[in-house]
Parts: structure tokens; C-alpha cells; sequence
């Protein structure tokens, strides 16, 4: 019989998991011819969020948890269930249920069809402001436009993965990640599947316009270096806008012979220039920033506790 791990990383979700495991067991319930394993990554959570996972696995031992040892992203907590998961594929989705359990059947057919990334399409996004999917659609535009790697739109965390995918992405261990770009980046047999992403079931959103823009940069200066060459583009259009600008100047001397008043255009070419160059040293510094972090080779993160077993973290 295949197993099957279905991941879900949770940060405060104390609300939401009786509903979740409610639907999750139904579902276990009626997919007889699997078995299967629900890993919870208990992402340092505030509230009572792992002890009711530990009441969870006290009634049923196909519930299992990974228990940080503090609080180390959501990017983080998926690479640890990876690590963790024993299933022959595994189905990641949030804690939240925009990602409805029973998508998974559907998910389940196509990967014994033979696909190895089953991942499920967003044809609505209940819940989201006008701004939060206006900005996303824009962010998907520029990653596609800066990358060679092929991204999924409107794609989320809610997917099955074979094992052999499972494998690769733990090959991958850089400590600034953007999963959803490194799903596109190993590659694989793919296969979509639309549905309508739900509203919260309960809680609030842990992803504010600051964490997502900062999810936003690692995206990008993950996977493409094109930002680096905005430099070589800025050059080309600056020198002929200078050169323009140098043939007005003197043109207009000779026909009105009048001056230039010199501190005007000094000040705007010093503007012009300096917003560029603060520009491209924020550029640079983004890649200097990754370089510096990588180098510290740290791991990605502790555990206090897996399954009721106190981790030593050793290797």
C-alpha cells in the first residue's frame, strides 16, 4: 500500500485545526487504498497550537509533527517536512483551509497516471483585497520576464509531489527560499489542476505586504541575476539623454545668447544620478546579502521535538 504524507506547516493556527483534521479524517477515512501520514510543522507557534497537534496524535498515529525550535519562516517549515515526510509522494497545503482536503483525490489520480508535480491552480481567490491579487498578478509578470525557468501563476503551496521530486528540492538547501520557484526550477512532469481557493476558516492571515515583498525579493534574486544587468540598460538610454541634453544646452546658447543658469542643471543631473546609482547598489546589495548568507553555511533550522521525542539536532 502507498503512503501518502500530506505536510502543513502551521504558525498559530489553534482555531483552525479541529476543522482541518475533521475534514482531513473524512477524507482518510474514505481513500481506503492508502495510507497515510499528516506531518504538522509547528513553525514556533504562540498559542496552543502544538498541544493541540499532540492531542491529535494521542487519537490517531497517522498525525505526526515536527515542533521547531522557534519561529523560522513558512519557506523553512516546508524543507523540514520534506526532510520528515516517509510517504511515496507528498501533498503540501495550508493549515487555514483555502486549500480544500478534498482536492486531494484529484491530485492522487493524476500522479498515478505518471505526473510528478500535481500542482493546483487558483481560479478564484475568495477572501483576497482587489490590491493583494493586482499585486500578485504583476509579480508573476516580472518573475516570468526576468527568469528562463517556466512559473506557474496564480499557484500557490498546494500540490503533490512524487518522491524523486521530493529528493530533489532536498538537494536544495539555501537558506533564503522561494519554494514555488524552486517547484518550476527542478523541473519534472507537471500536471494543473484548477479549483476556487476558499476564505480562511478561521484566524487571520500570518502574510503581511511586508513579509510578501520580502517573499517577493528572494523569488527573484533566487532563480534569475537580471536585475544585475539593469546597469547595462540604464547606461545605454542615460548617455543619449545626456548627449541630447548637451546638444540643447549649447544650441540654445547660440541662438539666444543667453546662459544656462549652471546650479539648475547641476542639480537635477546630481538627482538623476544619484537615485540611479542608490538604485543599483540596492541591487548589488541584495545579491551581497544572499552571498553573505549562504556562506555562513548554517542549517536551516532546529527541532525541539519529533513525535513526543526530544531532538538532539545532531548529525
Amino acid at each position: 500500500m502507498k503512503k501518502i504524507s500530506i505536510i502543513i506547516p502551521a504558525y498559530n493556527e489553534e482555531e483552525a485545526l479541529p476543522m482541518l483534521y475533521e475534514r482531513l479524517n473524512k477524507l482518510m477515512n474514505e481513500v481506503t487504498n492508502y495510507e497515510f501520514e499528516v506531518l504538522f510543522v509547528n513553525d514556533g507557534s504562540k498559542d496552543k497550537t502544538i498541544q493541540i497537534i499532540k492531542d491529535l496524535r494521542k487519537q490517531d498515529e497517522r498525525i505526526c509533527y515536527v515542533d521547531f525550535s522557534r519561529n523560522f519562516g513558512k519557506e523553512i517549515a516546508m524543507i523540514a517536512g520534506l526532510d520528515y515526510a516517509k510517504g511515496d509522494c507528498v501533498i503540501f497545503m495550508d493549515a487555514d483551509l483555502q486549500d480544500p482536503p478534498e482536492l486531494i483525490p484529484e491530485l492522487i489520480k493524476y500522479w498515478e497516471e505518471g505526473y510528478d508535480d500535481v500542482y493546483a491552480r487558483r481560479s478564484s481567490r475568495k477572501g483576497e483585497t482587489w490590491l493583494k491579487k493586482f499585486t500578485s498578478k504583476m509579480y508573476y509578470r516580472v518573475l516570468q520576464s526576468l527568469t528562463r525557468v517556466p512559473i506557474q501563476k496564480d499557484t500557490g503551496d498546494f500540490r503533490l509531489l512524487d518522491r524523486r521530486c521530493v529528493n530533489a528540492l532536498k538537494k536544495l538547501r539555501e537558506s533564503q527560499r522561494c519554494s514555488k520557484s524552486m517547484f518550476s526550477w527542478i523541473g519534472y512532469n507537471k500536471k494543473e489542476v484548477l479549483y476556487e481557493r476558499d476564505p480562511r476558516i478561521a484566524g487571520s492571515t500570518k502574510w503581511n505586504y511586508r513579509k510578501l515583498i520580502d517573499l517577493a525579493i528572494d523569488g527573484i534574486t533566487s532563480f534569475t541575476t537580471s536585475p544585475l544587468r539593469i546597469s547595462t540598460y540604464l547606461s545605454i538610454p542615460t548617455f543619449f539623454a545626456l548627449l541630447i541634453y548637451f546638444i540643447y544646452v549649447v544650441v540654445k546658447c547660440m541662438l539666444t545668447s543667453t546662459f544656462v543658469q549652471a546650479y539648475q542643471a547641476i542639480i537635477l543631473l546630481i538627482l538623476f544620478f544619484s537615485g540611479v546609482q542608490i538604485l543599483l547598489f540596492g541591487i548589488i546589495g541584495e545579491y551581497l546579502g544572499r552571498i553573505f548568507n549562504e556562506t555562513k553555511n548554517r542549517p536551516l533550522y532546529f527541532v525541539n521535538e519529533y513525535n513526543g521525542e526530544k531532538e538532539t539536532n545532531e548529525d
